[in-house]
């Protein structure tokens, strides 16, 4: 009975063995608040502030670069924000199949203008180029009306709803002559849009 302490002791108790305890992550030891907030220290103002401005401008220049490209081909990635999305997406497909009034709107103003400084001796010339002008801005309006019923069915029947501002975005894209419009159009006129 006393002799089989003895034997006991003299063995050490047996340790279950330890995994290896990673050093970062789940099952790692929460590191001291010391520690965390000296990593996360740096400076405000950069030691070498030429060498900051140059790092600067070249991220300005490389993500105005990638703007530009995406305006070029339509790249969701990097378009600005408010072209973002399925519905503008395919918003800007349906206004740049089609022929729009308010495309030519700006040069129809320009040429009014250029004939009303013209002939300002003549008041019925005035009075025709006054109405002609309401006529343009009516046909406008008219146009861009139908337009804004028409896609909103489509965007309806296609995504279930129509998100907000889409068809005043639209409405301005079509305003705009189709070679100035931002990003560039992707589909060509009288192509059906699905």
């Amino acid at each position: 009975m006393f002799g089989s302490k003895k034997a006991d002791a003299a063995q050490p108790p047996a340790t279950p063995e330890e995994p290896d305890r990673p050093t970062v992550g789940k099952g790692a030891p929460t590191p001291r608040r010391n520690s965390q907030q000296a990593q996360n220290k740096r400076p405000l103002v950069p030691t070498d502030r030429k060498l900051a401005k140059a790092q600067a401008r070249e991220q300005r220049m490389a993500a105005q670069e990638r703007m530009r490209l995406a305006n070029e081909t339509g790249d969701e990635r990097y378009l600005a924000a408010r072209d973002k999305g399925p519905q503008k997406r395919f918003a800007r497909d349906f206004v740049d199949s089609r022929w729009m009034v308010g495309e030519f709107l700006m040069i129809v103003i320009l040429v009014f203008l250029v004939v009303a400084f013209t002939m300002t001796n003549n008041l019925q010339v005035q009075a025709y180029i006054t109405m002609g002008l309401w006529i343009v801005l009516g046909l406008v309006i008219v146009d861009t009306f139908i337009m804004t019923r028409q896609l909103k069915k489509r965007l309806v029947a296609k995504f279930g709803s129509q998100d907000r501002g889409v068809l005043w975005y639209a409405s301005m894209r079509g305003l705009q002559f189709r070679r100035l419009r931002l990003p560039k159009p992707q589909v060509a006129r009288g192509t059906k849009v699905e």
